[in-house]
């Protein structure tokens, strides 16, 4: 099994404000669910709560710090690691947020899918600062966007790249 974060962050990495995406790019959402589709997602509770309920498709397992949380229609676990044990049977699993599942994982993923956002954008989470040299970019597609708000965007593909022995 693949480990994959996938990600949407600004230049200066912010990733949320309120728990909300700080700007509206719907071709960013639909790049997220072609990915996504058929897979597993994990991510954070709060994460969770933004979304609201489980995404059609694809198995979500949600790591919380609450031993008493049920979430109906989702996989609940307490650890990072519980979440990834959970997805075994997947090819590709994906990591969907928020900012201390992404701290957590960053050091596990084979695979980053970022959507970078061509400004600097205010807001209360951000994804960790990451070593680019450790990372190979193997795909760049360059979009833009002038509703529902002005926005230039690229979405980019990293692959870990492996020590040889």
């Amino acid at each position: 099994m693949s480990v994959s974060i996938i990600v949407a962050m600004s230049r200066n990495r912010t990733i949320g404000i309120n728990n909300t995406l700080p700007w509206r790019c719907p071709e960013d959402l639909k790049h997220f669910k072609a990915l996504t589709m058929g897979h597993h997602m994990i991510m954070g509770r709060k994460t969770f709560d933004s979304i609201g309920k489980p995404l059609p498709g694809r198995t979500t397992v949600v790591v919380t710090r609450d031993k008493d949380l049920k979430i109906n229609g989702c996989i609940v676990t307490h650890s990072l690691q519980k979440a990834i044990a959970a997805c075994a049977d997947d090819t590709e699993v994906f990591i969907v947020g928020g900012a201390d599942i992404y701290a957590q994982s960053l050091g596990l993923a084979d695979t980053l899918y970022i959507t970078e956002i061509q400004q600097d954008v205010e807001g209360d989470a951000h994804f960790p600062e990451f070593d680019k040299r450790a990372w190979h970019e193997t795909a760049r597609e360059v979009h833009s966007q002038e509703t529902p708000q002005p926005l230039h965007y690229h979405f980019v593909t990293y692959q870990r790249i492996k020590e040889s022995a």
